[in-house]
């Protein structure tokens, strides 16, 4: 039996203004982490990337030869605000405008994220979202971004924080690359949904048109076993990884059992947090706000219980099965017996999305 998609049903593709455009020292754009860390590790190169900045016209125009309705695409905050703050470049305005131009000429309704992974490198070496100045900067770069692109609908404030958190501060696989850092952790975290909810709050006050919500990365977690110690270990990556950031979308501030989890980690990681009472008032006004979630799904784990040393390695070009993930506090995530893996060695399991 056939199943119909309902009449409204979008059906859309998503790219990244750093992973798709390329140019990215041309048109008056600033710096970013990304280049120089991409530079020194000498493996990969941001341009041209699929040259995105060129060749917009010529992408939009196959969305619409082939039936892609819409497109999730962000906004370069460098284009805008070469160091984060202070003058507009004109230039970096002109081209999005462009672009949405072309898309309201195709038929594609355009999702426009702020910020996807793309700090500019002068806020980003002063702390990134650690700063609580990286959060007002932040701010102001969206109040513009409402202003100025009327012709735009669909906002979101960040493109995953829990990847963004932990990529920079526990797997040390973005920049600055630090590791098992999860005072870092969590207060990247925190500061983040803080800069999401004022965000939201400026939007809704402001009565700007079109809707705004956040696009999480949410991974399920199961326990490895029935056992009460591989309960335990699912249920806290589970409050770490997912609890923690819906709690803060739309509750306004972390549930008794997430702190049970989040204090648990601390302690036997010797880490600490800054949850300002006044953070979670802004939390609060922003939790019934939000007008969609984004829910970016790649995979999901099974967790047994482990109290020895942190240590992750994920070996998406070697022999499968070869990756380990043990965090301590937490749990380890183990391979799942009869459930195949993607080549890049993530798990196979459509059902975790449900």
């Amino acid at each position: 039996m056939f199943k119909t998609l309902p009449k409204d049903f979008m059906l859309g593709g998503a790219t990244a203004a750093y992973q798709a455009e390329g140019a990215t020292k041309e048109g008056g754009k600033g710096a970013v982490a990304w280049d120089e860390f991409l530079e020194k590790q000498g493996r990969f190169s941001p341009d041209p990337a699929s040259d995105f900045y060129h060749r917009y016209e010529e992408d939009i125009k196959l969305c619409e030869k082939f039936s892609i309705d819409s497109i999730r695409i962000s906004i370069a905050w460098t284009r805008i605000f070469p160091t984060g703050t202070g003058e507009v470049n004109q230039e970096g305005v002109d081209y999005y405008h462009r672009v949405f131009e072309e898309c309201k000429k195709r038929n594609i309704t355009p999702f426009v994220t702020l910020h996807h992974f793309d700090t500019p490198k002068t806020l980003f070496d002063n702390g990134d979202f650690l700063n609580r100045d990286t959060i007002d900067a932040f701010l102001k770069y969206a109040e513009f971004c409402f202003n100025e692109f009327k012709e735009v609908h669909y906002w979101s404030t960040f493109n995953e924080i829990y990847p963004v958190a932990t990529n920079q501060y526990l797997l040390g696989i973005f920049p600055p690359g630090i590791k098992f850092d999860f005072t870092k952790i969590i207060q990247c975290l925190h500061n983040m949904m803080l800069a999401h909810a004022m965000t939201v709050n400026l939007f809704k006050d402001g009565n700007y048109e079109g809707e705004i919500g956040v696009v999480h990365s949410l991974e399920t977690k199961y326990p490895a076993t029935d056992s009460e110690e591989d309960k335990r270990a699912a249920f806290i990556e589970d409050a770490f990884s997912i609890r923690f950031l819906l709690d803060a979308t739309y509750l306004g501030y972390y549930s008794k059992e997430t702190m049970e989890a989040i204090d648990h980690i601390c302690k036997v990681n010797n880490a600490t947090y800054d949850f300002r009472d006044e953070d979670f008032e802004i939390m609060k006004k922003a939790a019934n706000r939000n007008d969609y979630l984004g829910i970016n799904h790649y995979q999901c784990h099974f967790i047994k219980a482990y109290d020895g040393e942190s240590m992750i390695h994920h070996n998406g070009t070697g022999d499968k099965g070869s990756s380990v993930y043990r965090v301590k506090g937490i749990g380890e995530r183990i391979y799942k017996e009869g459930l195949q893996r993607t080549d890049w060695d993530w798990l196979i399991y459509p059902e975790g999305l449900y």
